[in-house]
């Protein structure tokens, strides 16, 4: 009785539960996303266009639709390692310090308009993408896989950090 509660407990879970569990992945990602929106949008018009950029600075209407796949595809990684079972809890706690993280270079670079502050924060942020990635791959290689694109960009987002940061002391 007891071995078929723990093999239970080990499997991945189904049904409405994963569901609701998949709802709660993209709450999470989408309630970091919505907030960092609330922060952005009341710095692009205002602070955010008179800084000087570089020209590699992609337009304005790219970071809206580009951080909405990454945000989905965080969501369903970190699902998938939720339905891995097993010992997944550190996993899912690097996962979720990483998106704490993510907020936090919005927080600095548009709430408080920090750009310094932020290039130290984003290089903290790629780390933990990583570590996450890393932690992931242990869980599902398809949830790894789709942070690739993540980290990818917030690579591109360093750097741009760091030429914002470097155009405007």
């Amino acid at each position: 009785m007891a071995e078929g509660r723990l093999r239970r407990l080990g499997s991945p879970p189904s049904g409405s539960r994963s569901l609701l569990a998949l709802a709660g992945s993209g709450a999470a990602a989408f309630g970091v996303a919505g907030i960092g929106g609330v922060v952005t949008a009341r710095s692009v018009d205002t602070w955010y266009r008179g800084l000087d950029k570089p020209p590699w600075t992609p337009p304005d209407r790219v970071f809206g639709p580009v951080w909405s796949l990454l945000y989905g595809a965080q969501a369903v990684a970190a699902w998938l390692v939720w339905r891995s079972g097993g010992e997944r809890a550190p996993a899912l706690q690097i996962y979720g310090a990483q998106l704490a993280l993510n907020l936090g270079w919005t927080l600095l670079f548009f709430g408080l308009r920090r750009p310094g502050w932020a290039v130290l924060e984003i290089a903290v942020l790629w780390v933990a993408i990583a570590a996450t990635v890393a932690a992931f791959r242990r869980r599902s290689r398809t949830a790894a896989w789709l942070l690739v694109p993540y980290l990818a960009w917030v690579s591109f987002a360093l750097a741009l950090t760091v030429a914002v940061w470097r155009r405007n002391r």
